[in-house]
Protein backbone atom coordinates (compact mmCIF):
# COMPACT_ATOMS: atom_id res chain seq x y z
CA UNK A 1 0.00 0.00 0.00
CA UNK A 2 1.45 3.52 -1.28
CA UNK A 3 2.07 5.67 1.73
CA UNK A 4 0.71 9.35 1.53
CA UNK A 5 2.44 11.96 -0.03
CA UNK A 6 4.18 14.09 1.59
CA UNK A 7 4.01 12.53 4.90
CA UNK A 8 6.73 15.03 5.67
CA UNK A 9 8.27 18.23 4.67
CA UNK A 10 9.06 18.93 1.14
CA UNK A 11 12.51 20.51 0.30
CA UNK A 12 11.69 22.80 -3.03
CA UNK A 13 15.67 23.41 -3.67
CA UNK A 14 16.78 26.84 -5.75
CA UNK A 15 20.10 26.93 -7.14
CA UNK A 16 20.80 30.92 -6.56
CA UNK A 17 21.05 33.13 -3.41
CA UNK A 18 18.08 35.10 -1.73
CA UNK A 19 16.66 37.49 -3.16
CA UNK A 20 17.31 36.43 -6.80
CA UNK A 21 14.03 36.34 -8.94
CA UNK A 22 15.33 32.11 -8.92
CA UNK A 23 14.41 32.26 -5.04
CA UNK A 24 11.45 35.26 -5.05
CA UNK A 25 9.43 33.29 -7.39
CA UNK A 26 10.23 29.70 -6.02
CA UNK A 27 9.07 30.95 -2.35
CA UNK A 28 5.82 31.90 -3.62
CA UNK A 29 5.24 28.14 -5.49
CA UNK A 30 6.29 27.18 -2.37
CA UNK A 31 3.81 28.80 0.08
CA UNK A 32 1.04 28.10 -2.04
CA UNK A 33 2.39 24.42 -2.16
CA UNK A 34 2.50 24.31 1.80
CA UNK A 35 -1.21 25.55 1.69
CA UNK A 36 -2.08 22.73 -0.40
CA UNK A 37 -0.49 19.81 0.86
CA UNK A 38 -0.76 20.52 4.44
CA UNK A 39 3.14 20.12 4.74
CA UNK A 40 5.64 22.66 5.08
CA UNK A 41 7.79 22.94 1.36
CA UNK A 42 10.76 24.48 2.47
CA UNK A 43 13.25 26.85 0.21
CA UNK A 44 16.96 25.61 0.26
CA UNK A 45 19.13 27.67 -1.25
CA UNK A 46 22.45 25.60 -2.84
CA UNK A 47 23.96 28.59 -5.29
CA UNK A 48 26.73 27.98 -7.55
CA UNK A 49 28.19 26.87 -10.89
CA UNK A 50 24.78 28.95 -12.82
CA UNK A 51 22.12 26.35 -10.51
CA UNK A 52 23.87 23.25 -11.06
CA UNK A 53 25.04 22.52 -8.08
CA UNK A 54 21.70 21.96 -7.01
CA UNK A 55 20.53 19.99 -9.39
CA UNK A 56 23.03 18.02 -9.14
CA UNK A 57 22.15 17.93 -5.35
CA UNK A 58 18.74 16.97 -6.60
CA UNK A 59 19.49 14.69 -9.37
CA UNK A 60 20.93 12.74 -6.27
CA UNK A 61 18.20 13.06 -4.09
CA UNK A 62 15.59 9.84 -2.78
CA UNK A 63 12.99 9.73 -5.81
CA UNK A 64 9.94 10.09 -3.48
CA UNK A 65 8.84 13.78 -4.06
CA UNK A 66 9.76 15.05 -0.86
CA UNK A 67 13.20 16.39 -2.85
CA UNK A 68 12.05 18.89 -5.59
CA UNK A 69 13.87 21.33 -7.85
CA UNK A 70 13.06 24.73 -8.80
CA UNK A 71 14.89 24.86 -11.61
CA UNK A 72 16.27 27.72 -14.21
CA UNK A 73 16.75 27.08 -17.37
CA UNK A 74 20.58 28.19 -17.59
CA UNK A 75 21.98 24.48 -15.52
CA UNK A 76 19.63 22.71 -17.80
CA UNK A 77 20.03 23.67 -20.98
CA UNK A 78 23.50 25.98 -21.48
CA UNK A 79 25.78 24.58 -18.76
CA UNK A 80 25.76 21.12 -19.64
CA UNK A 81 27.58 22.62 -23.22
CA UNK A 82 30.04 24.45 -21.06
CA UNK A 83 31.59 22.05 -18.63
CA UNK A 84 31.18 18.48 -18.00
CA UNK A 85 28.22 17.89 -15.65
CA UNK A 86 28.08 14.90 -13.12
CA UNK A 87 24.12 14.43 -13.91
CA UNK A 88 22.15 14.65 -17.31
CA UNK A 89 19.08 16.56 -17.28
CA UNK A 90 17.24 14.55 -19.30
CA UNK A 91 17.85 11.13 -17.56
CA UNK A 92 18.99 11.89 -14.29
CA UNK A 93 15.88 14.32 -13.50
CA UNK A 94 11.77 14.38 -14.45
CA UNK A 95 10.25 17.19 -15.54
CA UNK A 96 7.35 18.56 -13.86
CA UNK A 97 6.84 21.27 -16.07
CA UNK A 98 7.73 25.27 -17.25
CA UNK A 99 5.69 27.31 -15.02
CA UNK A 100 7.10 31.04 -15.57
CA UNK A 101 9.06 32.91 -18.91
CA UNK A 102 10.60 36.21 -19.16
CA UNK A 103 13.45 37.92 -21.13
CA UNK A 104 16.84 39.38 -19.74
CA UNK A 105 17.06 43.21 -19.44
CA UNK A 106 21.14 44.67 -20.55
CA UNK A 107 21.28 47.86 -17.80
CA UNK A 108 23.33 50.53 -17.33
CA UNK A 109 24.05 52.24 -14.09
CA UNK A 110 22.51 55.08 -14.08
CA UNK A 111 25.29 57.61 -14.15
CA UNK A 112 26.94 56.63 -17.57
CA UNK A 113 26.10 58.42 -20.59
CA UNK A 114 24.66 55.52 -22.43
CA UNK A 115 21.10 56.02 -23.69
CA UNK A 116 20.65 53.13 -26.20
CA UNK A 117 22.42 49.88 -27.21
CA UNK A 118 24.12 51.80 -29.88
CA UNK A 119 25.70 54.35 -27.60
CA UNK A 120 26.56 51.54 -25.54
CA UNK A 121 28.39 49.51 -28.14
CA UNK A 122 30.25 52.47 -29.77
CA UNK A 123 31.93 53.21 -26.50
CA UNK A 124 33.15 49.37 -25.69
CA UNK A 125 34.11 49.26 -29.59
CA UNK A 126 36.61 52.43 -28.59
CA UNK A 127 37.28 50.80 -25.57
CA UNK A 128 38.13 47.19 -26.04
CA UNK A 129 38.20 45.17 -22.82
CA UNK A 130 37.76 48.28 -20.68
CA UNK A 131 33.75 47.65 -19.82
CA UNK A 132 32.36 44.94 -17.63
CA UNK A 133 28.99 43.49 -17.28
CA UNK A 134 27.77 41.69 -14.31
CA UNK A 135 25.32 38.65 -14.78
CA UNK A 136 24.30 35.84 -12.10
CA UNK A 137 26.90 33.51 -13.10
CA UNK A 138 28.71 31.39 -15.37
CA UNK A 139 26.30 29.67 -18.22
CA UNK A 140 23.54 31.85 -16.90
CA UNK A 141 20.92 32.65 -19.86
CA UNK A 142 22.26 36.92 -19.13
CA UNK A 143 26.34 35.43 -19.51
CA UNK A 144 25.16 33.94 -22.66
CA UNK A 145 23.23 37.67 -23.78
CA UNK A 146 26.65 39.05 -23.01
CA UNK A 147 28.56 36.65 -24.84
CA UNK A 148 26.22 36.76 -28.40
CA UNK A 149 26.14 40.97 -28.08
CA UNK A 150 29.98 40.53 -27.91
CA UNK A 151 29.76 38.28 -30.79
CA UNK A 152 27.50 40.17 -32.54
CA UNK A 153 28.47 43.77 -32.18
CA UNK A 154 32.59 42.97 -32.62
CA UNK A 155 32.93 44.46 -29.46
CA UNK A 156 35.15 43.04 -26.52
CA UNK A 157 33.83 43.28 -22.73
CA UNK A 158 35.13 41.83 -19.30
CA UNK A 159 32.49 39.45 -17.77
CA UNK A 160 32.14 39.30 -14.22
CA UNK A 161 29.86 36.45 -12.81
CA UNK A 162 27.93 36.42 -9.71
CA UNK A 163 26.03 34.17 -7.97
CA UNK A 164 22.88 35.30 -8.64
CA UNK A 165 21.20 38.61 -8.77
CA UNK A 166 24.14 40.56 -7.28
CA UNK A 167 22.58 44.27 -8.45
CA UNK A 168 24.66 45.90 -5.64
CA UNK A 169 27.91 46.63 -8.09
CA UNK A 170 25.45 48.18 -10.74
CA UNK A 171 23.63 50.40 -8.68
CA UNK A 172 27.13 51.76 -7.25
CA UNK A 173 28.62 52.19 -10.30
CA UNK A 174 31.25 48.98 -9.42
CA UNK A 175 30.61 47.54 -12.77
CA UNK A 176 28.56 49.74 -15.39
CA UNK A 177 26.63 47.00 -17.39
CA UNK A 178 24.33 44.28 -15.85
CA UNK A 179 22.20 42.11 -17.53
CA UNK A 180 19.67 40.54 -15.35
CA UNK A 181 16.81 38.43 -16.00
CA UNK A 182 13.62 40.79 -15.96
CA UNK A 183 12.05 39.47 -13.10
CA UNK A 184 14.89 41.06 -10.43
CA UNK A 185 15.91 44.37 -12.34
CA UNK A 186 12.43 45.57 -13.93
CA UNK A 187 11.40 46.95 -10.92
CA UNK A 188 14.81 48.58 -10.26
CA UNK A 189 13.81 50.16 -13.92
CA UNK A 190 10.72 51.74 -13.44
CA UNK A 191 11.86 53.39 -10.23
CA UNK A 192 14.92 54.82 -12.40
CA UNK A 193 18.00 53.31 -10.42
CA UNK A 194 19.16 51.93 -13.25
CA UNK A 195 18.62 51.69 -16.93
CA UNK A 196 16.97 49.56 -19.58
CA UNK A 197 18.96 49.20 -22.65
CA UNK A 198 17.24 46.38 -24.38
CA UNK A 199 15.18 43.73 -23.94
CA UNK A 200 16.07 39.88 -25.01
CA UNK A 201 12.79 39.18 -26.45
CA UNK A 202 12.11 39.07 -30.06
CA UNK A 203 9.05 41.64 -29.49
CA UNK A 204 8.54 44.22 -26.65
CA UNK A 205 7.36 42.92 -23.70
CA UNK A 206 3.34 43.41 -22.76
CA UNK A 207 4.76 43.78 -19.37
CA UNK A 208 7.11 46.69 -20.63
CA UNK A 209 6.33 48.28 -23.58
CA UNK A 210 7.95 51.34 -23.47
CA UNK A 211 11.19 49.71 -23.15
CA UNK A 212 13.11 48.69 -27.01
CA UNK A 213 14.57 45.19 -27.72
CA UNK A 214 17.96 44.47 -29.01
CA UNK A 215 16.52 43.07 -31.99
CA UNK A 216 15.04 46.36 -32.56
CA UNK A 217 18.40 48.27 -32.38
CA UNK A 218 20.32 46.63 -35.34
CA UNK A 219 20.33 42.63 -34.10
CA UNK A 220 17.57 41.06 -36.03
CA UNK A 221 16.37 37.79 -34.70
CA UNK A 222 18.47 38.56 -30.94
CA UNK A 223 16.39 36.26 -28.42
CA UNK A 224 17.20 34.41 -24.90
CA UNK A 225 14.63 33.99 -22.38
CA UNK A 226 14.79 32.56 -19.17
CA UNK A 227 12.33 30.55 -17.72
CA UNK A 228 11.76 28.61 -14.76
CA UNK A 229 10.35 24.80 -14.33
CA UNK A 230 9.56 22.08 -11.50
CA UNK A 231 12.17 18.93 -11.99
CA UNK A 232 12.43 15.96 -9.53
CA UNK A 233 14.70 13.07 -8.97
CA UNK A 234 14.37 10.22 -11.92
CA UNK A 235 12.18 7.66 -10.78
CA UNK A 236 10.05 9.89 -8.98
CA UNK A 237 6.52 8.62 -9.23
CA UNK A 238 4.39 9.55 -11.94
CA UNK A 239 1.29 10.05 -9.43
CA UNK A 240 3.43 13.07 -7.43
CA UNK A 241 4.48 14.34 -10.75
CA UNK A 242 0.75 14.87 -11.63
CA UNK A 243 0.21 15.76 -8.11
CA UNK A 244 3.31 19.05 -8.24
CA UNK A 245 2.08 19.38 -11.93
CA UNK A 246 -1.71 20.13 -10.88
CA UNK A 247 -0.88 22.35 -7.74
CA UNK A 248 1.31 24.43 -9.68
CA UNK A 249 -1.18 24.87 -12.70
CA UNK A 250 -3.96 26.10 -9.97
CA UNK A 251 -1.09 28.48 -8.99
CA UNK A 252 -1.01 29.99 -12.26
CA UNK A 253 -4.28 30.09 -13.00
CA UNK A 254 -5.09 32.71 -9.83
CA UNK A 255 -5.49 36.20 -11.19
CA UNK A 256 -3.79 37.38 -8.32
CA UNK A 257 -0.74 35.28 -8.80
CA UNK A 258 -0.99 36.46 -12.72
CA UNK A 259 -0.98 40.39 -12.28
CA UNK A 260 1.86 39.61 -9.47
CA UNK A 261 4.22 37.77 -11.88
CA UNK A 262 3.26 40.40 -14.80
CA UNK A 263 4.66 43.00 -12.13
CA UNK A 264 7.76 40.88 -12.25
CA UNK A 265 7.87 41.27 -16.31
CA UNK A 266 6.82 37.18 -15.99
CA UNK A 267 4.96 35.53 -18.29
CA UNK A 268 2.89 32.59 -16.85
CA UNK A 269 3.39 29.55 -18.64
CA UNK A 270 2.31 26.22 -16.92
CA UNK A 271 3.19 23.88 -19.16
CA UNK A 272 2.99 19.85 -19.34
CA UNK A 273 5.76 17.39 -18.33
CA UNK A 274 5.75 16.14 -21.37
CA UNK A 275 6.71 19.53 -22.88
CA UNK A 276 9.04 20.89 -21.17
CA UNK A 277 11.10 17.98 -21.23
CA UNK A 278 10.98 18.83 -25.38
CA UNK A 279 12.28 22.36 -24.36
CA UNK A 280 15.03 21.03 -22.55
CA UNK A 281 15.81 18.63 -25.16
CA UNK A 282 15.45 21.51 -28.15
CA UNK A 283 17.26 23.58 -25.99
CA UNK A 284 20.64 22.31 -25.01
CA UNK A 285 21.91 21.72 -29.11
CA UNK A 286 20.43 25.02 -29.48
CA UNK A 287 22.46 26.72 -26.91
CA UNK A 288 25.28 24.39 -27.59
CA UNK A 289 25.51 26.08 -31.34
CA UNK A 290 24.93 29.69 -29.46
CA UNK A 291 28.49 29.24 -27.65
CA UNK A 292 30.39 27.68 -30.14
CA UNK A 293 29.79 30.19 -32.93
CA UNK A 294 30.24 33.02 -29.96
CA UNK A 295 33.63 31.47 -29.08
CA UNK A 296 32.97 31.18 -25.01
CA UNK A 297 35.02 29.04 -23.66
CA UNK A 298 34.52 25.67 -22.76
CA UNK A 299 35.95 23.85 -19.97
CA UNK A 300 37.28 19.65 -20.69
Amino acid sequence: MAHPWPSRPVRLVVGFTAGSSTDVTGRIFAQRFSEAWGQPVVVENIPGNGGAIGLDRVARAAPDGHTLMWAGNGAVTIVPSLQPLPFDPLKDLVSIGITLSMPSLILANAATPWRSLPELVAHARANPGRVSFGTPGVGTPQHIVGEMLCHQAGIRMEHIPYRGANLADLLSGAVPVGIQNAGASLPLVREGRVRCLGVTSLTRSANAPELPTVAEQGYPGFEALSWFGLMAPAGTPPGIIRTVHAAAIRVLADGDMRARFAALGLDAVGGSPEAMRETIAADIPKWARVIAEAGIPVAR
